[in-house]
């Protein structure tokens, strides 16, 4: 299965080194040299990583191929993809988005609140979009305001901070509405 890892930002320097929005736990073995990338748009790649490197706490990364800044700003935005297999165990406490979209949330207490329909990735911290009642719910993904997360059953349960879901209107077990 592939899964974003990445996506270019804009150009350093002169010799195409580019920025990368990193979007793995495992950048060394992701962006390892010699590490080739599928690309969405496809057009853009494969990209075949020369060498990647931290620098004043980004990434900076040269792809074969992209040797000047006009083609690095020409791959800007491009995601990255690596292979990954679905079906690997992997760290407790890491998920892939594709393992968090679609689960029920609730609360603590077992109130349904509704389900993770995307994954925020910010530099901070990564944000789970609830939707429920056609409104949208940001809780930061920490263990704090998210406890519970259960792959298996598709379930996470939320703590989420005082004040942030209390207008939420819930939804009760035979589907109706209750506030």
């Amino acid at each position: 299965m592939l899964l974003v890892v990445g996506r270019i930002g804009r150009a350093h320097g002169l010799r195409g080194e580019v920025t990368i929005e990193v979007r793995t736990d495992q950048p060394e073995i992701r962006f390892a040299d010699g590490s080739v990338l599928v690309t969405d748009p496809e057009s853009a790649g494969p990209l075949k990583v020369i060498h990647a490197k931290n620098h004043s706490g980004r990434m900076l990364i040269a792809f074969e191929g992209i040797d000047d800044r006009n083609k690095a700003e020409h791959v800007r935005n491009t995601l990255l993809l690596a292979e990954v297999d679905p079906d690997a165990e992997s760290p407790e406490d890491e998920y892939y988005d594709f393992q968090l979209i679609g689960a029920a949330v609730t609360l603590v207490d077992g109130t349904r609140i509704g389900e993770v329909t995307d994954v925020i990735h910010l530099p901070a911290q990564d944000l789970l979009a609830i939707s429920y009642h056609e409104r949208e719910v940001l809780i930061p993904f920490i263990r704090q305001f998210v406890p519970t997360v259960d792959i298996k059953a598709k379930q996470i349960v939320i703590s989420p901070p005082l004040g942030l879901i209390n207008d939420v209107q819930t939804e009760t077990d035979d589907g109706s509405d209750s506030e």
